[in-house]
């Protein structure tokens, strides 16, 4: 018997939502993608609050399970889905994939992520801050990506999953990376894996015609 498809809920331009998305699609998991049409609220109308009171972007629905928050998410599925390749279980080194989970949800959002929003849906924050926020993020990946292939070592794991996305897509932002070769390196690396699906791109910021 087939696997039911998860549902994620999601929008093409969210790169929270991509995670997810990448993660299923390198797990092979049957996956029904449900948008949601933020442009219109619907993040915020009752039928959508009542699957995350938080309003936002991306939700599972795992057959009944509903889980919101990308990289909760991402250790649900890499539990349920894997046998330890994408979340390892020695101490050691799934406290380096935490690590990397963490800057996703602070350095990341706070740099590139919040540049791309100012651009790519005219979000009120200061420019310059935001992009040199982005640059001493992508200074310390460079940093450390010279010495492995993936943030948190030798093999892809959650961390890279959580940390693609908006790294790939900070030139929407204004956020260059041309200096930066170990992390474009990195970025072809992931994009080279079995099952890698890419997040819709924008002409902003630097990609603008």
């Amino acid at each position: 018997m087939s696997q039911p498809a998860i549902k994620l809920y999601r929008h093409p331009l969210s790169g929270h939502a991509h995670r997810v998305e990448l993660l299923l699609s390198l797990l092979k998991v049957p996956t029904e993608l449900v948008f949601v049409d933020l442009a219109k609220g619907e993040h915020k109308k009752p039928e959508f609050l009542a699957i995350n009171a938080f309003g936002q972007v991306p939700v599972i629905d795992d057959n009944g399970t509903r889980l919101s928050d990308s990289n909760a998410i991402l250790v649900y599925l890499a539990k349920k889905y894997d046998q330890g390749n994408w979340l390892p279980q020695e101490a050691l080194a799934a406290a380096q994939v935490q690590r990397w989970l963490s800057v996703s949800a602070g350095q990341l959002a706070y740099g590139p992520a919040t540049a791309r929003l100012i651009t790519v849906f005219g979000a009120a924050f200061n420019a310059e801050e935001v992009i040199n926020r982005a640059h001493a993020l992508l200074k310390v990946m460079e940093a450390e990506l010279a010495s492995a292939p993936f943030l948190a070592g030798d093999k892809p794991t959650i961390a890279d999953v959580a940390n693609y996305a908006y790294t790939a897509h900070a030139p929407e932002g204004n956020v260059s990376l041309d200096e930066y070769p170990n992390v474009r390196a990195w970025l072809e690396r992931i994009e080279a894996l079995p099952g890698f699906v890419p997040m819709q791109q924008t002409a902003a910021g630097l990609l603008a015609a």
